[in-house]
């Protein structure tokens, strides 16, 4: 059974960081991107960041450039996103999914809406307080 758990949200005042983990299993991890993905109430979800297991490309929203890092841990199964320099607009539920592609990650990014991703976890909760 595939299985996406995402974790590590909670309440952080503007300025701070957060880590969220994405564990994953069920799947081969080589064979996938996975992708960040955040809702905030009455949004669209959108993407953040993705990493791609096949060349370990990265792809991260303009809004998140320069403040968030997403990296993998293969041996782990897991992929995180380091949050730095949090701002009120960052809160949203965040998702991790899984697409199986060999695509470097901005072009799943690019393909998202159309294509969709494979596996989806429960979201995991990141509020920001200004």
């Amino acid at each position: 059974e595939v299985q996406l758990q995402a974790s590590g949200g909670g309440l952080v005042q503007a300025g701070g960081s957060l880590r969220l983990s994405c564990a994953a299993s069920g799947f081969t991890f080589d064979d996938y991107a996975i992708g960040w993905f955040r809702q905030a109430p009455g949004k669209e979800r959108e993407g953040v960041s993705c990493i791609s297991s096949s060349d370990g490309s990265t792809y991260y929203a303009d809004s998140v450039k320069g403040r968030f890092t997403i990296s993998s841990d293969n041996a782990k199964n897991t992929v995180y996103l380091q949050m730095n320099s949090l701002k009120p607009e960052d809160t949203a539920v965040y998702y991790c999914a899984a697409v199986m592609t060999t695509a470097q990650a901005m072009d799943v990014m690019s393909n998202f809406p159309t294509q969709g991703m494979d596996y989806w976890g429960k979201g995991t909760l990141v509020t920001v307080s200004s």
